[in-house]
């Protein structure tokens, strides 16, 4: 079973202010949706987790097959004017997002795109809308807001004004980050840091 829209993808618009994003709503049908949530990790903790932990029988894991394809990296190449051959790649999910987190950023330098693909249904919270903004200061000065519901992926090209974050919100919230890296030395730096964070949460959970 095919899970991403790649036809929705090669169609997208891409938006060069206040820097290069693109949104896609439905990338991911309802069918895959379903799938996904129905064998998703039970993530009770906030902060991004490695993938390394992930059952077989986990749908994610077929998805993350599918970004890993020629097609999907193709089309990014392609929308976005850059390189991604051998460049290293980097994926967490997310399950749980704390009220302090959604605080505006843009990423860090090591990171070439941005992918994340939104596992939830139909977000109703007025919080946790990733919003693309005009600056670093002003969570409500935003050209784009993102419900981070319904399979809908979000690309973005990192650079150093691509601010975004989101209102505050506590609770279940689903989501699959990719990243293109610079280089695997960064790549090793960001899994070790995952790593040691869902470390201490697992602990934290079991006392």
């Amino acid at each position: 079973m095919a899970h991403l829209n790649l036809d929705k993808l090669q169609a997208a618009d891409v938006a060069t202010e206040p820097y290069m994003f693109t949104v896609v709503s439905g990338f991911l049908s309802p069918e895959s949706l379903r799938a996904i949530n129905e064998t998703y990790p039970n993530i009770e903790k906030g902060g991004s987790y490695p993938l390394d932990s992930l059952n077989e029988n986990m749908i994610i894991k077929e998805v993350i097959d599918e970004l890993d394809g020629p097609e999907f990296q193709k089309a990014i190449e392609n929308k976005f004017g850059v390189e991604l051959e051998d460049r290293p790649k980097m994926y967490s999910l997310r399950g749980y997002t704390r009220s302090k987190d959604g605080r505006i950023h843009t990423d860090s330098k090591d990171k070439i795109i941005t992918v994340l693909l939104y596992l939830n249904e139909n977000w109703n919270q007025d919080g946790g809308r990733l919003r693309i903004l005009n600056n670093g200061n002003d969570v409500d000065d935003y050209v784009t807001e993102v419900a981070p519901d319904n399979g809908t992926l979000l690309v973005f090209k990192r650079s150093d004004n691509s601010w975004h974050g989101h209102h505050p919100f506590e609770g279940q919230r689903r989501s699959l980050q990719m990243n293109w890296m610079t280089s695997e030395g960064s790549k090793g730096w960001h899994r070790v840091r995952h790593k040691i964070s869902a470390a201490v949460k697992k602990l934290t959970n079991a006392s």
